[in-house]
Protein backbone atom coordinates (compact mmCIF):
# COMPACT_ATOMS: atom_id res chain seq x y z
CA UNK A 1 0.00 0.00 0.00
CA UNK A 2 1.07 3.55 -0.56
CA UNK A 3 2.05 5.01 2.78
CA UNK A 4 3.19 8.63 3.08
CA UNK A 5 6.08 9.95 5.06
CA UNK A 6 7.17 13.43 5.98
CA UNK A 7 10.59 14.84 6.50
CA UNK A 8 12.18 18.20 7.16
CA UNK A 9 13.52 20.11 4.20
CA UNK A 10 17.13 19.11 4.70
CA UNK A 11 19.57 17.52 2.25
CA UNK A 12 19.47 13.73 2.59
CA UNK A 13 22.75 13.52 0.75
CA UNK A 14 24.50 15.25 3.62
CA UNK A 15 23.48 12.72 6.19
CA UNK A 16 20.58 14.64 7.65
CA UNK A 17 18.02 12.44 9.33
CA UNK A 18 14.68 12.46 7.54
CA UNK A 19 11.54 13.03 9.56
CA UNK A 20 9.10 10.39 8.37
CA UNK A 21 5.69 9.65 9.78
CA UNK A 22 3.29 7.09 8.41
CA UNK A 23 -0.30 8.12 7.83
CA UNK A 24 -2.36 7.51 10.93
CA UNK A 25 -5.26 5.92 9.03
CA UNK A 26 -6.10 4.88 5.49
CA UNK A 27 -9.43 3.76 4.12
CA UNK A 28 -8.85 1.24 1.41
CA UNK A 29 -11.06 -0.75 -0.92
CA UNK A 30 -14.81 -0.48 -1.40
CA UNK A 31 -17.32 -2.41 -3.45
CA UNK A 32 -18.02 0.48 -5.85
CA UNK A 33 -14.53 1.88 -6.39
CA UNK A 34 -11.26 0.35 -7.59
CA UNK A 35 -8.52 -0.44 -5.09
CA UNK A 36 -7.27 2.80 -3.60
CA UNK A 37 -5.82 4.40 -0.49
CA UNK A 38 -6.96 7.54 1.29
CA UNK A 39 -4.03 9.43 2.82
CA UNK A 40 -4.91 11.27 6.01
CA UNK A 41 -3.24 14.12 7.89
CA UNK A 42 -0.93 12.68 10.60
CA UNK A 43 0.49 14.39 13.69
CA UNK A 44 3.88 15.80 12.77
CA UNK A 45 4.79 17.09 16.22
CA UNK A 46 3.73 16.27 19.79
CA UNK A 47 1.75 19.53 20.04
CA UNK A 48 0.21 19.58 16.57
CA UNK A 49 -3.58 19.74 16.45
CA UNK A 50 -4.24 21.36 13.07
CA UNK A 51 -2.40 21.68 9.76
CA UNK A 52 -2.42 23.96 6.72
CA UNK A 53 -2.01 22.71 3.15
CA UNK A 54 0.61 25.18 1.93
CA UNK A 55 0.75 23.69 -1.57
CA UNK A 56 0.30 20.53 -3.60
CA UNK A 57 3.42 19.56 -5.56
CA UNK A 58 1.39 17.09 -7.64
CA UNK A 59 -1.99 17.53 -9.30
CA UNK A 60 -4.75 15.04 -10.01
CA UNK A 61 -3.67 12.50 -12.59
CA UNK A 62 0.04 12.92 -11.90
CA UNK A 63 2.24 9.92 -11.27
CA UNK A 64 4.26 9.90 -8.06
CA UNK A 65 7.46 7.97 -7.56
CA UNK A 66 8.94 6.76 -4.30
CA UNK A 67 10.51 9.66 -2.39
CA UNK A 68 8.78 12.41 -4.38
CA UNK A 69 7.19 15.32 -2.51
CA UNK A 70 3.41 15.17 -2.72
CA UNK A 71 2.55 18.32 -0.74
CA UNK A 72 3.91 20.89 1.70
CA UNK A 73 2.13 21.05 5.06
CA UNK A 74 2.46 23.75 7.70
CA UNK A 75 2.41 22.32 11.20
CA UNK A 76 2.50 24.22 14.48
CA UNK A 77 6.29 24.29 14.18
CA UNK A 78 7.36 24.56 10.53
CA UNK A 79 6.51 23.75 6.91
CA UNK A 80 7.18 20.09 6.14
CA UNK A 81 7.54 18.16 2.86
CA UNK A 82 5.17 15.20 2.47
CA UNK A 83 6.64 12.29 0.52
CA UNK A 84 5.27 9.02 -0.79
CA UNK A 85 7.08 5.76 -0.20
CA UNK A 86 5.62 3.78 -3.12
CA UNK A 87 4.76 4.71 -6.70
CA UNK A 88 1.19 5.40 -7.77
CA UNK A 89 -1.15 8.00 -9.23
CA UNK A 90 -2.98 10.91 -7.61
CA UNK A 91 -6.64 10.08 -8.28
CA UNK A 92 -8.27 12.81 -6.17
CA UNK A 93 -7.14 15.81 -4.11
CA UNK A 94 -9.73 16.13 -1.35
CA UNK A 95 -8.38 19.17 0.52
CA UNK A 96 -7.44 22.06 -1.80
CA UNK A 97 -4.27 24.10 -1.57
CA UNK A 98 -4.38 26.90 0.98
CA UNK A 99 -6.89 25.19 3.28
CA UNK A 100 -6.21 26.11 6.91
CA UNK A 101 -6.94 24.40 10.22
CA UNK A 102 -7.23 20.88 8.78
CA UNK A 103 -7.86 18.47 11.65
CA UNK A 104 -5.61 15.51 12.35
CA UNK A 105 -6.83 12.38 10.57
CA UNK A 106 -8.73 14.33 7.94
CA UNK A 107 -8.49 12.74 4.45
CA UNK A 108 -6.21 14.71 2.13
CA UNK A 109 -6.00 12.75 -1.13
CA UNK A 110 -6.61 9.41 -2.85
CA UNK A 111 -3.82 7.30 -4.39
CA UNK A 112 -4.38 4.44 -6.86
CA UNK A 113 -2.00 1.89 -8.36
CA UNK A 114 -3.30 1.95 -11.93
CA UNK A 115 -3.64 5.06 -14.09
CA UNK A 116 -6.84 3.63 -15.60
CA UNK A 117 -8.52 3.83 -12.15
CA UNK A 118 -8.19 7.62 -11.89
CA UNK A 119 -11.43 8.38 -13.75
CA UNK A 120 -13.48 6.43 -11.21
CA UNK A 121 -12.65 9.05 -8.56
CA UNK A 122 -13.71 12.12 -10.53
CA UNK A 123 -16.70 12.71 -8.25
CA UNK A 124 -15.22 11.10 -5.15
CA UNK A 125 -16.34 12.73 -1.92
CA UNK A 126 -14.71 12.28 1.47
CA UNK A 127 -18.13 12.77 3.08
CA UNK A 128 -19.32 9.64 1.30
CA UNK A 129 -16.64 7.76 3.22
CA UNK A 130 -15.26 6.11 0.09
CA UNK A 131 -17.51 3.13 0.72
CA UNK A 132 -20.04 3.95 -1.96
CA UNK A 133 -20.03 5.78 -5.24
CA UNK A 134 -21.07 9.43 -5.15
CA UNK A 135 -24.03 8.60 -7.36
CA UNK A 136 -25.28 6.15 -4.75
CA UNK A 137 -24.92 8.72 -1.99
CA UNK A 138 -26.93 11.22 -4.03
CA UNK A 139 -29.56 8.65 -4.86
CA UNK A 140 -30.49 7.93 -1.25
CA UNK A 141 -32.00 11.36 -0.54
CA UNK A 142 -33.83 11.27 -3.89
CA UNK A 143 -35.46 7.97 -3.04
CA UNK A 144 -36.46 9.18 0.40
CA UNK A 145 -38.17 12.29 -0.96
CA UNK A 146 -41.36 10.58 -2.24
CA UNK A 147 -41.90 8.85 1.10
CA UNK A 148 -41.63 12.14 2.91
CA UNK A 149 -44.06 13.69 0.44
CA UNK A 150 -46.62 10.94 0.99
CA UNK A 151 -46.27 11.14 4.74
CA UNK A 152 -46.71 14.89 4.85
CA UNK A 153 -48.43 16.10 1.66
CA UNK A 154 -49.81 19.17 3.36
CA UNK A 155 -46.36 20.35 4.46
CA UNK A 156 -44.89 20.01 0.98
CA UNK A 157 -46.96 22.78 -0.57
CA UNK A 158 -45.92 25.52 1.84
CA UNK A 159 -42.30 24.40 1.42
CA UNK A 160 -42.58 24.63 -2.34
CA UNK A 161 -44.15 28.03 -2.07
CA UNK A 162 -41.37 29.14 0.21
CA UNK A 163 -38.74 27.94 -2.26
CA UNK A 164 -40.45 29.76 -5.07
CA UNK A 165 -40.33 32.97 -3.11
CA UNK A 166 -36.68 32.60 -2.11
CA UNK A 167 -35.08 34.09 -5.28
CA UNK A 168 -36.80 37.41 -4.74
CA UNK A 169 -37.25 37.96 -1.00
CA UNK A 170 -38.99 41.08 0.16
CA UNK A 171 -37.01 42.75 2.94
CA UNK A 172 -37.34 46.14 4.58
CA UNK A 173 -34.93 48.88 3.62
CA UNK A 174 -31.61 48.62 5.39
CA UNK A 175 -31.98 44.86 6.05
CA UNK A 176 -30.39 43.62 2.82
CA UNK A 177 -27.13 42.82 4.62
CA UNK A 178 -26.71 41.58 8.14
CA UNK A 179 -25.06 44.35 10.16
CA UNK A 180 -23.81 43.93 13.71
CA UNK A 181 -24.10 47.16 15.67
CA UNK A 182 -24.47 48.30 19.27
CA UNK A 183 -27.88 49.58 20.38
CA UNK A 184 -26.52 53.12 20.71
CA UNK A 185 -25.03 52.92 17.22
CA UNK A 186 -28.39 51.85 15.79
CA UNK A 187 -30.20 54.68 17.58
CA UNK A 188 -27.66 57.26 16.43
CA UNK A 189 -27.80 55.96 12.85
CA UNK A 190 -31.59 56.30 12.81
CA UNK A 191 -31.40 59.84 14.19
CA UNK A 192 -28.65 60.96 11.80
CA UNK A 193 -30.01 59.14 8.75
CA UNK A 194 -26.85 57.01 8.38
CA UNK A 195 -27.03 53.66 6.57
CA UNK A 196 -25.38 51.15 8.92
CA UNK A 197 -24.48 48.89 5.98
CA UNK A 198 -22.15 51.60 4.67
CA UNK A 199 -20.31 52.07 7.97
CA UNK A 200 -17.07 50.17 8.62
CA UNK A 201 -17.23 48.82 12.15
CA UNK A 202 -14.18 49.14 14.42
CA UNK A 203 -15.47 46.84 17.15
CA UNK A 204 -14.87 43.09 17.60
CA UNK A 205 -15.70 41.11 14.45
CA UNK A 206 -16.54 44.33 12.61
CA UNK A 207 -19.26 45.42 15.06
CA UNK A 208 -20.40 48.99 14.40
CA UNK A 209 -19.99 51.25 17.42
CA UNK A 210 -21.40 54.69 18.24
CA UNK A 211 -18.09 56.36 17.32
CA UNK A 212 -18.19 54.77 13.86
CA UNK A 213 -21.66 56.15 13.20
CA UNK A 214 -20.72 59.58 14.56
CA UNK A 215 -17.66 59.66 12.30
CA UNK A 216 -19.73 58.69 9.27
CA UNK A 217 -22.36 61.33 10.09
CA UNK A 218 -19.77 64.12 10.27
CA UNK A 219 -17.91 62.95 7.19
CA UNK A 220 -14.83 62.00 9.21
CA UNK A 221 -12.58 59.21 7.95
CA UNK A 222 -13.20 55.95 9.81
CA UNK A 223 -10.26 54.11 11.38
CA UNK A 224 -8.43 52.00 8.84
CA UNK A 225 -6.98 48.59 9.66
CA UNK A 226 -6.03 45.24 8.17
CA UNK A 227 -6.80 41.89 9.80
CA UNK A 228 -3.81 39.57 9.45
CA UNK A 229 -4.69 35.84 9.45
CA UNK A 230 -2.94 33.72 12.08
CA UNK A 231 -0.59 30.98 10.95
CA UNK A 232 -0.46 27.70 12.86
CA UNK A 233 2.97 28.66 14.16
CA UNK A 234 1.69 31.99 15.48
CA UNK A 235 -1.27 30.29 17.19
CA UNK A 236 1.01 27.82 18.97
CA UNK A 237 3.42 30.59 20.03
CA UNK A 238 0.53 32.59 21.48
CA UNK A 239 -0.88 29.58 23.35
CA UNK A 240 2.49 28.52 24.79
CA UNK A 241 3.44 32.04 25.90
CA UNK A 242 0.12 32.54 27.68
CA UNK A 243 0.48 29.10 29.28
CA UNK A 244 4.02 29.96 30.41
CA UNK A 245 3.08 33.28 32.01
CA UNK A 246 -0.01 31.85 33.70
CA UNK A 247 1.47 28.63 35.07
CA UNK A 248 5.18 29.34 35.69
CA UNK A 249 6.21 31.51 38.68
CA UNK A 250 8.72 33.76 36.91
CA UNK A 251 11.30 35.85 38.71
CA UNK A 252 14.11 37.90 37.19
CA UNK A 253 17.78 38.55 37.92
CA UNK A 254 19.80 41.22 36.07
CA UNK A 255 23.50 42.04 35.91
CA UNK A 256 25.84 44.26 33.88
CA UNK A 257 28.96 42.68 32.40
CA UNK A 258 32.06 44.53 31.20
CA UNK A 259 32.88 43.00 27.83
CA UNK A 260 36.00 44.93 26.79
CA UNK A 261 38.20 41.79 26.94
CA UNK A 262 35.55 39.80 25.05
CA UNK A 263 35.39 42.35 22.22
CA UNK A 264 39.17 42.43 22.03
CA UNK A 265 39.36 38.62 21.90
CA UNK A 266 36.69 38.54 19.20
CA UNK A 267 38.59 41.04 17.05
CA UNK A 268 41.81 39.06 17.44
CA UNK A 269 40.16 35.74 16.56
CA UNK A 270 38.43 37.18 13.50
CA UNK A 271 41.70 38.61 12.25
CA UNK A 272 43.19 35.10 12.19
CA UNK A 273 40.29 33.64 10.17
CA UNK A 274 41.12 35.66 7.01
CA UNK A 275 37.46 36.29 6.26
CA UNK A 276 36.54 32.58 6.18
CA UNK A 277 34.19 33.11 9.12
CA UNK A 278 33.21 35.86 11.52
CA UNK A 279 32.81 35.05 15.18
CA UNK A 280 29.95 37.05 16.70
CA UNK A 281 29.36 38.34 20.20
CA UNK A 282 26.40 35.96 20.34
CA UNK A 283 28.75 33.01 19.83
CA UNK A 284 30.69 34.08 22.94
CA UNK A 285 27.39 34.42 24.85
CA UNK A 286 26.31 30.88 23.90
CA UNK A 287 29.67 29.47 24.94
CA UNK A 288 29.70 31.44 28.23
CA UNK A 289 26.19 30.24 29.07
CA UNK A 290 27.06 26.61 28.29
CA UNK A 291 30.15 26.67 30.51
CA UNK A 292 28.14 28.31 33.32
CA UNK A 293 25.49 25.58 33.01
CA UNK A 294 28.21 23.00 33.54
CA UNK A 295 29.30 24.79 36.69
CA UNK A 296 25.74 25.30 38.03
CA UNK A 297 23.83 22.29 36.65
CA UNK A 298 20.69 23.03 38.70
CA UNK A 299 19.83 25.71 36.11
CA UNK A 300 20.15 23.16 33.31
CA UNK A 301 16.89 21.54 34.39
CA UNK A 302 13.21 21.18 33.54
CA UNK A 303 9.99 20.98 35.54
CA UNK A 304 8.20 17.63 35.03
CA UNK A 305 5.19 18.06 37.37
CA UNK A 306 6.16 15.25 39.76
CA UNK A 307 9.94 15.65 39.57
CA UNK A 308 12.73 17.94 38.31
CA UNK A 309 14.80 16.61 35.42
CA UNK A 310 18.45 17.74 35.48
CA UNK A 311 20.12 17.31 32.10
CA UNK A 312 23.65 16.01 31.67
CA UNK A 313 24.01 17.46 28.19
CA UNK A 314 23.95 21.22 27.50
CA UNK A 315 21.75 22.01 24.48
CA UNK A 316 21.24 25.74 23.95
CA UNK A 317 18.07 26.92 22.21
CA UNK A 318 18.69 30.17 20.31
CA UNK A 319 15.69 32.39 19.57
CA UNK A 320 15.46 33.26 15.84
CA UNK A 321 12.88 35.64 14.36
CA UNK A 322 11.20 34.38 11.17
CA UNK A 323 8.37 35.79 9.01
CA UNK A 324 5.95 33.30 10.61
CA UNK A 325 7.06 33.87 14.20
CA UNK A 326 9.73 33.03 16.74
CA UNK A 327 11.45 29.64 16.67
CA UNK A 328 14.30 28.25 18.79
CA UNK A 329 16.73 25.98 16.92
CA UNK A 330 19.20 24.13 19.12
CA UNK A 331 23.00 24.18 19.37
CA UNK A 332 23.61 20.70 20.76
CA UNK A 333 26.44 20.01 23.25
CA UNK A 334 27.40 23.69 23.21
CA UNK A 335 29.72 23.19 26.19
CA UNK A 336 31.89 20.81 24.14
CA UNK A 337 32.11 22.99 21.03
CA UNK A 338 34.50 25.78 20.17
CA UNK A 339 33.44 29.24 19.08
CA UNK A 340 33.89 28.46 15.38
CA UNK A 341 31.74 25.33 15.57
CA UNK A 342 29.05 27.25 17.47
CA UNK A 343 29.18 30.00 14.85
CA UNK A 344 28.70 27.51 12.02
CA UNK A 345 25.80 25.79 13.79
CA UNK A 346 24.00 29.08 14.46
CA UNK A 347 24.43 30.29 10.86
CA UNK A 348 23.09 27.05 9.38
CA UNK A 349 20.18 26.83 11.82
CA UNK A 350 19.19 30.48 11.31
CA UNK A 351 19.16 30.05 7.51
CA UNK A 352 17.01 26.93 7.80
CA UNK A 353 14.64 28.65 10.24
CA UNK A 354 14.07 31.62 7.92
CA UNK A 355 13.34 29.23 5.03
CA UNK A 356 11.01 26.97 7.09
CA UNK A 357 13.44 24.11 6.49
CA UNK A 358 14.22 23.03 10.07
CA UNK A 359 13.73 19.39 10.91
CA UNK A 360 11.71 18.76 14.10
CA UNK A 361 14.70 17.36 15.96
CA UNK A 362 16.56 20.62 15.28
CA UNK A 363 14.13 22.77 17.30
CA UNK A 364 12.30 20.42 19.66
CA UNK A 365 13.98 20.02 23.02
CA UNK A 366 16.85 22.10 24.34
CA UNK A 367 17.80 22.61 27.98
CA UNK A 368 18.27 26.40 28.14
CA UNK A 369 17.25 29.31 25.89
CA UNK A 370 19.00 32.55 24.88
CA UNK A 371 17.15 35.50 23.35
CA UNK A 372 19.40 38.32 22.10
CA UNK A 373 17.92 41.67 21.03
CA UNK A 374 21.12 43.63 21.45
CA UNK A 375 21.59 43.97 17.69
CA UNK A 376 18.32 45.96 17.57
CA UNK A 377 19.58 48.54 20.04
CA UNK A 378 17.57 47.15 22.95
CA UNK A 379 19.28 47.96 26.24
CA UNK A 380 17.55 45.33 28.38
CA UNK A 381 14.35 43.28 28.53
CA UNK A 382 12.81 40.27 30.25
CA UNK A 383 11.96 37.10 28.33
CA UNK A 384 9.23 34.51 28.85
CA UNK A 385 10.39 31.02 29.83
CA UNK A 386 10.14 28.33 27.16
CA UNK A 387 8.55 25.37 29.02
CA UNK A 388 9.50 22.84 30.23
CA UNK A 389 12.88 24.58 30.51
CA UNK A 390 13.59 26.35 33.79
CA UNK A 391 15.38 29.48 32.53
CA UNK A 392 15.82 31.85 29.61
CA UNK A 393 18.50 34.53 29.25
CA UNK A 394 17.56 37.91 27.75
CA UNK A 395 20.59 39.71 26.28
CA UNK A 396 20.60 43.44 25.68
CA UNK A 397 22.98 45.62 23.69
CA UNK A 398 26.47 46.83 24.54
CA UNK A 399 27.02 50.50 25.37
CA UNK A 400 29.87 52.68 26.60
CA UNK A 401 29.64 53.78 30.22
CA UNK A 402 31.84 55.57 32.71
CA UNK A 403 32.80 53.17 35.49
CA UNK A 404 34.98 53.69 38.59
CA UNK A 405 38.65 52.77 38.09
CA UNK A 406 41.15 53.43 40.90
CA UNK A 407 44.07 52.67 38.60
CA UNK A 408 43.10 55.54 36.30
CA UNK A 409 44.46 59.02 37.06
CA UNK A 410 40.92 60.34 36.60
CA UNK A 411 39.39 57.73 38.92
CA UNK A 412 37.19 56.35 36.16
CA UNK A 413 37.36 54.84 32.69
CA UNK A 414 35.12 54.16 29.73
CA UNK A 415 33.91 50.55 29.60
CA UNK A 416 31.81 48.48 27.20
CA UNK A 417 28.88 47.22 29.29
CA UNK A 418 26.27 44.60 28.39
CA UNK A 419 23.02 44.15 30.35
CA UNK A 420 21.53 40.66 30.71
CA UNK A 421 18.45 39.38 32.56
CA UNK A 422 17.83 35.78 33.60
CA UNK A 423 14.19 34.65 33.86
CA UNK A 424 13.85 31.69 36.25
CA UNK A 425 11.13 29.19 37.16
CA UNK A 426 11.00 29.44 40.93
CA UNK A 427 9.72 25.87 41.19
CA UNK A 428 13.07 24.65 39.84
CA UNK A 429 15.67 27.35 40.45
CA UNK A 430 15.86 29.18 43.77
CA UNK A 431 17.05 32.78 43.84
CA UNK A 432 20.48 31.93 45.24
CA UNK A 433 21.06 29.29 42.56
CA UNK A 434 20.04 31.71 39.81
CA UNK A 435 22.42 34.29 41.24
CA UNK A 436 25.28 31.75 41.28
CA UNK A 437 24.71 30.91 37.63
CA UNK A 438 24.52 34.57 36.64
CA UNK A 439 27.81 35.28 38.48
CA UNK A 440 29.51 32.40 36.63
CA UNK A 441 28.12 33.63 33.31
CA UNK A 442 29.33 37.19 33.91
CA UNK A 443 32.78 35.92 34.84
CA UNK A 444 32.97 34.03 31.53
CA UNK A 445 32.02 37.18 29.61
CA UNK A 446 34.45 39.42 31.45
CA UNK A 447 37.30 36.88 31.35
CA UNK A 448 36.74 34.89 28.14
CA UNK A 449 40.09 33.13 28.51
CA UNK A 450 38.71 31.41 31.63
CA UNK A 451 36.34 29.42 29.38
CA UNK A 452 39.39 27.59 28.01
CA UNK A 453 40.19 26.08 31.40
Amino acid sequence: RHKPRLRGRGDPGKGNRSYRILSAHSRLMSSALPGHEVLNLPALSPTMELGTIVGWEKKEGDEVEEGEVLARIETDKAVMDWEVRSPGFVAKIIVPEGTKDVKLGAPLCVIVSEESDIAAFKDYSAQAGGDSAPAEADAAPAEAAPAETEAAPAAAKPAAASLAATPAPVQPAGAQARVFASPLAKKTAAQQGVDLASVAGSGPNGRVRHADVAAAATGAVAQSFTDVPLSNVRKVIARRLVESKQTIPHYYLSVDAHVDRLLAARAELNSTLDGQAKISVNDFIIKAAAVALQKVPEVNSAWQDTFIRQYNNVDISVAVATPTGLITPIVFDANRKGLLAINQDVQQLADKAKNNALRPEEFQGGTFTISNLGMYGVKSFTAIINPPQACILAVGGTEKRLVPDESSPHGYRVAQVMSVTLSCDHRVVDGAVGAQWLAAFRKNLEHPAAMLL
